[in-house]
């Protein structure tokens, strides 16, 4: 059975206290990556490193029925300004536990023993996805190369887009 590929509506924010969107390289490329692989970003927004600012447009997106994925890049660090997990894991009903410890051990091999100090994470809220990734460009590229291209890619049968189509057949009252 040849199946179409399942586009998703995803959303990037980035949470920065300095970029704009002249300079927002890493939403740029999460952007770019996601249309190259067949998907839509139907949403983009750029919030201080502020909890509550963070919190608030991920949940308005959560609670959007035309978003399926939400990626945040930035604010997953170690510093005291970086807030992005504390902001959004409340907000999760399942956290995807093995994501933040795949991702360290991915950028383990490119930046050593300071992959430690990200906080990358991913989880499921209200049939939505949301993945918050580092602000580097280079952490993205890392997330998307390493583990997002393959669990977005809808031919595959036991990743995130895979969710996508379960929850969908369920919402019909349709079957595997």
């Amino acid at each position: 059975m040849n199946e179409h590929p399942l586009s998703l509506a995803c959303a990037v924010l980035t949470v920065s206290n300095t970029r704009t969107a002249g300079d927002d390289t890493s939403g740029n490329y999460l952007a770019e990556s996601l249309a190259q692989a067949g998907h839509a970003c139907i949403r983009r927004d750029i919030v201080p490193e502020n909890i509550y600012q963070i919190r608030r447009v991920v949940s308005d997106w959560i609670a959007d029925p035309e978003v399926q994925v939400v990626f945040t890049n930035g604010g997953t660090g170690f510093t005291q300004l970086d807030a992005t997990p504390e902001a959004v894991s409340v907000l999760l009903d399942k956290e995807v536990i093995g994501f933040g410890e795949l991702f360290r051990h991915l950028s383990f091999a490119e930046i050593g023993a300071s992959a430690i100090q990200s906080r990358a994470l991913a989880g499921y809220a209200n049939d939505t996805l949301i993945v918050c990734l580092p602000g580097s460009t280079s952490a993205c590229r890392t997330a998307w190369d390493g583990i997002l291209r393959e669990q977005m890619d809808s031919a595959n049968s036991c990743n995130f887009a895979a969710q996508f189509k379960r929850t969908a057949l369920a919402h019909k009252g349709g079957s595997q």
